[in-house]
């Protein structure tokens, strides 16, 4: 196992719009300041971003938990809220089930899951209906994706 370097917790709290991406943007200073290839850190905060926005649209609360080890930038979202009943579906390009109101806010394309999954270069995704979702990512330091 890869020796942890960092380790962060952010809290994500539900339907606190004002504050959505104020994670990623962090997560993205950080690794900037710590001098990792900027096409990883893209890849990362993209990550964190669309999975920061998934919690504030659809959960009650969730965590972002941002681990840099020797090999990868780790990003593990945890949230309590609904689930999703059909992850297949969940993970399609286009599928949303976003409401008119998020959409308005120019939220709700169907593309967090998919840009998650298309970023990382490991990707776990497992949810209960009525309890929550977990997305687990990593992103190698020596990947060229």
């Amino acid at each position: 196992m890869a020796e942890e370097l960092l380790r962060k917790t952010y809290e994500v709290h539900g339907r606190d719009f004002d504050k959505a991406g104020e994670n990623a943007t962090e997560i993205k200073r950080v690794l900037k300041e710590l001098n990792i290839d900027s096409m990883l850190v893209h890849r990362a905060v993209v990550i964190a971003f669309e999975a920061e926005m998934n919690v504030v649209m659809y959960a009650t609360k969730g965590t972002i938990t941002f681990i840099l080890t020797e090999e990868a930038i780790e990003l593990e979202i945890a949230d309590e809220g609904p689930g999703i009943e059909d992850l297949e579906m969940a993970l399609t390009e286009g599928f949303s089930t976003a409401t008119n109101e998020m959409r308005e806010m120019g939220f709700g394309f169907g593309m967090g899951l998919p840009n998650i999954r298309k970023n990382a270069d490991d990707f776990d995704l497992t949810s209960e209906v009525g309890a929550g979702t977990t997305v687990s990512t990593k992103v190698r330091l020596e990947s060229n994706a």
